[in-house]
């Protein structure tokens, strides 16, 4: 099916949508575990993770067109550059962050993404340095999410230490997406990113070792259901996501990305029990997402996801 541009903006918020309910899932997860009065450990969190993106990446690799010849023609080093980066570091501090602060924060801080892509694609990828206006508007990001871990809300936990494992997540993501830009030459975006969550899923599991003998416990039905939503959330997002990519510039697709934090800002304030937004997520993400906006207009190099 071909996505007209008309219904570009309905597609990329469905996208969105997926996306934000990521962060309500995984604190569905871990009240599920309280209430059956398991106390988590890093380990038992990172099982869960690798579980998750091991299915995901199998299912995209099962849409991708012949996945193993491009296999054979990538770099393994790179697929597990992209790997490590992609999934297992970015999201074995994601789930960290998830526990010791709240889902409202981290959906806003998702954004800072964008600008951690300005700041490092001069340096790794050679493209031109920020001009004034840029660093004015990363200034203004940064702002924004100081303002944010200032008064970021009911059930916030630890919002410093939150906030700071939230900005390193969407560090090694910016830098899964550098690394990516080695891989497509001979690899589809669609089979990359499906190997990257395969292996990065493996290797989450592997991590989490001290948790499989008790994996009957931490995998309820409960646990099992959101970790099959959480599943599709990641296949088809990406999914439909590299397909747009196939139809439309990379400029337009990531002047929507603002889209990604305000949904996981509204689906975990409604959806998760005992957060709410404060005065800082409300002031400090308009100016987030004001310079992540402002960003998409000044950059002639595209602002990656």
């Amino acid at each position: 099916m071909i996505i007209s541009r008309r219904l570009l903006p309905y597609a990329v918020l469905f996208c969105a949508l997926l996306w934000g309910s990521a962060f309500p899932g995984i604190k569905g997860i871990y009240s599920e575990w309280a209430a059956n009065g398991i106390e988590a450990t890093f380990f038992d969190r990172l099982l869960v993770a690798g579980v998750r993106f091991s299915l995901a990446g199998l299912l995209l690799l099962l849409l991708s067109k012949r996945p193993l010849e491009a296999w054979r023609r990538t770099s393994k080093s790179k697929l597990l550059s992209f790997a490590l980066t992609q999934t297992f570091f970015q999201y074995l501090i994601f789930y960290t962050a998830l526990a010791v602060s709240s889902a409202v924060l981290g959906g806003l801080l998702i954004a800072t993404g964008s600008l951690w892509w300005v700041v490092l694609a001069p340096l790794l990828l050679k493209t031109a340095w920020p001009s004034r206006r840029q660093w004015f508007l990363l200034a203004l990001g940064v702002i924004g999410v100081l303002l944010a871990m200032y008064k970021p809300g009911a059930g916030s936990g630890s919002p410093a230490l939150g906030a700071f494992l939230f900005i390193l997540t969407t560090l090694s993501g910016t830098l899964g997406v550098i690394v990516l830009q080695g891989i497509v030459p001979t690899m589809s975006s669609r089979t990359a990113t499906g190997f990257g969550l395969l292996m990065g899923g493996i290797l989450l599991c592997l991590a989490g070792i001290p948790a499989w003998p008790a994996v009957a416990e931490l995998f309820t039905l409960k646990v099992v259901l959101l970790t099959a939503h959480l599943t599709f959330v990641s296949a088809a997002g990406f999914g439909i996501w590299n397909y747009l990519t196939t139809l439309f510039p990379v400029n337009l697709l990531a002047g929507y990305r603002f889209l990604v934090p305000i949904c996981a800002v509204v689906e975990s304030s409604l959806l998760v029990a005992g957060e709410s937004p404060g005065a800082g997520i409300f002031i400090g993400g308009a100016l987030v997402i004001a310079a992540v906006v402002g960003l998409q207009h000044v950059t002639k190099t595209p602002v990656k996801p």
